[in-house]
C-alpha cells in the first residue's frame, strides 16, 4: 500500500505504528465523503523539523477547487502550525488555511495516538466554507471523528468505501434513534410515505413496514440489498462500538432500483440471444441431416463427396452457435472450437480404421463470435484438406494447432504430418474450392493473411490483426 511505502521511505515509524495507520486508512474514504473533506495524513519526517504527507483522500461528495498535490512531499513544520499544535498537544484543533487571496478552507485536525500515548500522525480535514455551513455538518464531523477513534483493527475496507452525493446517510445515537438524515435519505423514505426521520427509532414499524425480510446484525458492519415498496435499496450498516457498547450507527442507503432493472433487462436479452443461437444450431443441424439423406440416395461418388463436404461445413458453423447457446458471452475459445470440429470430421469424413490424433500448443485465444464463425469454417477446410491430400495413402495421422501472438496480431498455425504440399504449390493460385473459401474468409472476413508451407508435413499459417477484432464493434 502507498501509505506503508511512504512511511518506510520518509519516516522512522515502527512496523506496529505503520500498521495502525494502514487500518485507519481503510476508513478514510468514507470519512472524507461524510465530511466533504480533502484528507491528508501528516507524519513527522526523518528530516528534522519536517512533516511528510503519507496518504491523501479526495471526497466524492464535494468539489474541491483548491487541489493540492501533497502526497510524499516534505513540508517544514513552520508552514503547518495547526498540524504541529495538534501533534504537540495531542488534541483536536480547528482553524483556517488561506489558499488564495481572501479564500479560506476550514481545517480540522485529529491526532492519531497509539497505545503508548504517543502521537504518530495527524489527520487533517480541509473543507470548503460553503460545505462547512451545510445543515448537519457538525454532526457529520463528530461522527467521522468517533469512527476514527473507534476504527476496528480488522476493518473490512469494502464497508468503508466511498459514497456518492446521491446516497442517503442516516446516523443514530446509542439508543438507535435517528439524529441525522441527509436529503437523499429523506427522499428515499418520502417515497415510502415517511416525511420525518429525525427522532424515529430505526426499528419503528413505520420505518420497517415496507422492508422485505431484513435481518439486523447489531454489532458488525454489513451490506445487503433490501426491497422497500417499489424500490431496491443497497443498505450499508456500520455500527460503531466502544468497549462492547454502541456509540452510534451509520447507515448508507443507495437506490439501485434502476441498476437492478437494467441488470434484469440484460439477463433477459442474454437469454433471448442464447435461445436464438440454439435455434440456429438446430436449423443448421436439420439442414445437415437433409443433405445426409440426399447423399444416401445418390449413386454418384462425386455427389456423395460434395454433399459430405457441405455437411461438414454446415456443422462446423453449428459448432460456434452451440457454444454461444451454452454460454452468456459472445466470445469463443478457438481451441474448443477446433476440438469439436475434429470430432465432427472423425464422425463424418474418415473411415473408422483411420487413427487421427490431435495436439494443441501455445496460447489460448478468445475471439468474438463473428470472427469465430469464420475461423471455424477455415479450420474445417484445412482439416479436410489434410485428410483428403495429406493422409491419402496413410492409415493414421496427426493434426496440430499452435497459437502465438506478438504485439499486433494472433498467429494461428494448423499443421499435419502428411505428405506435404506438391512442388511449386501456391494457395493463392490453387483451384481448390476449400482453399478458396479459406483465402476469402481470412482476407475478407477476418482481415488477416494466409500462407502455406512444407515442414515435415503441411503447415497453414493464419494471422489475425488485433485491430480487425474491434473495427466492427
Amino acid at each position: 500500500m502507498i501509505i506503508s511505502e511512504n512511511c518506510r521511505r520518509y519516516t522512522n515509524l515502527s512496523g506496529m505504528k505503520i500498521n495502525l495507520l494502514q487500518q485507519l486508512n481503510k476508513v478514510l474514504p468514507l470519512v472524507a465523503d461524510l465530511t466533504y473533506a480533502h484528507i491528508a495524513v501528516y507524519v513527522r519526517a526523518k528530516i528534522k523539523n519536517n512533516f511528510v504527507v503519507v496518504s491523501t483522500i479526495e471526497p466524492h461528495t464535494a468539489f474541491n477547487p483548491f487541489k493540492q498535490f501533497l502526497l510524499g512531499k516534505l513540508i517544514p513544520c513552520i508552514q503547518e502550525p495547526l498540524i504541529k499544535k495538534s501533534m504537540d498537544t495531542k488534541r483536536k484543533c480547528h482553524g483556517q488555511r488561506e489558499l488564495d487571496f481572501g479564500k479560506f478552507l476550514n481545517m480540522y485536525t485529529f491526532p492519531v495516538i497509539d497505545d503508548n500515548n504517543e502521537v504518530i500522525a495527524v489527520i487533517c480535514f480541509e473543507v470548503n466554507s460553503d460545505d462547512a455551513k451545510k445543515d448537519g455538518f457538525s454532526r457529520l464531523m463528530r461522527t467521522a471523528l468517533i469512527l476514527l477513534k473507534n476504527a476496528d483493527k480488522n476493518a473490512d475496507s469494502h464497508m468503508y468505501k466511498s459514497i456518492s452525493s446521491r446516497d442517503g446517510i442516516i446516523i443514530t445515537d446509542k439508543d438507535e434513534r435517528i439524529i441525522f438524515a441527509n436529503l437523499a435519505a429523506s427522499r428515499i423514505y418520502h417515497v415510502l410515505g415517511i416525511n420525518n426521520l429525525i427522532g424515529c427509532h430505526i426499528f419503528d414499524r413505520q420505518l420497517t413496514m415496507h422492508i422485505t425480510k431484513e435481518t439486523i446484525l447489531n454489532k458488525y458492519p454489513y451490506e445487503k440489498e433490501i426491497e422497500a415498496g417499489n424500490l431496491i435499496i443497497l443498505k450499508r450498516d456500520i455500527p460503531i462500538m466502544e468497549t462492547g457498547n454502541l456509540v452510534t450507527r451509520i447507515i448508507i442507503l443507495s437506490d439501485i432500483t434502476e441498476i437492478r432493472k437494467k441488470d434484469k433487462e440484460l439477463m433477459i436479452k442474454s437469454a433471448v440471444i442464447q435461445e436464438i443461437h440454439h435455434r440456429v444450431k438446430n436449423n443448421l443441424q436439420t439442414i445437415a441431416s437433409l443433405l445426409r439423406l440426399q447423399s444416401r440416395r445418390s449413386n454418384s461418388p462425386e455427389v456423395k463427396e460434395a454433399l459430405r463436404e457441405s455437411i461438414n461445413r454446415i456443422l462446423s458453423i453449428s459448432v460456434v452457435h452451440e457454444f454461444l447457446s451454452q454460454q452468456g458471452e459472445e466470445n469463443i475459445d478457438v481451441v474448443e472450437v477446433t476440438t469439436n470440429i475434429l470430432t465432427l470430421v472423425k464422425q463424418n469424413m474418415i473411415d473408422n480404421s483411420f487413427n487421427l490424433t490431435a495436439e494443441f500448443s501455445g496460447d489460448n485465444i478468445i475471439l468474438p463470435s463473428k470472427q469465430a464463425s469464420s475461423l471455424a469454417l477455415i479450420i474445417n477446410e484445412l482439416i479436410l484438406n489434410s485428410i483428403e491430400h495429406g493422409f491419402a495413402v496413410k492409415n493414421e495421422g496427426l493434426i496440430g494447432l499452435n497459437i502465438t501472438q506478438n504485439s499486433v496480431e494472433y498467429i494461428i498455425e494448423l499443421y499435419d504430418n502428411g505428405c506435404g504440399l506438391p512442388e511449386n504449390f501456391s494457395p493463392q493460385t490453387s483451384k481448390s474450392l476449400g482453399l478458396q473459401i479459406v483465402r476469402n474468409l481470412v482476407e475478407g472476413d477476418i482481415g488477416g493473411s494466409f500462407t502455406m508451407y512444407n515442414d515435415h508435413g503441411t503447415h497453414a499459417l493464419i494471422t489475425i490483426p488485433f485491430k480487425s477484432l474491434t473495427e466492427g464493434d
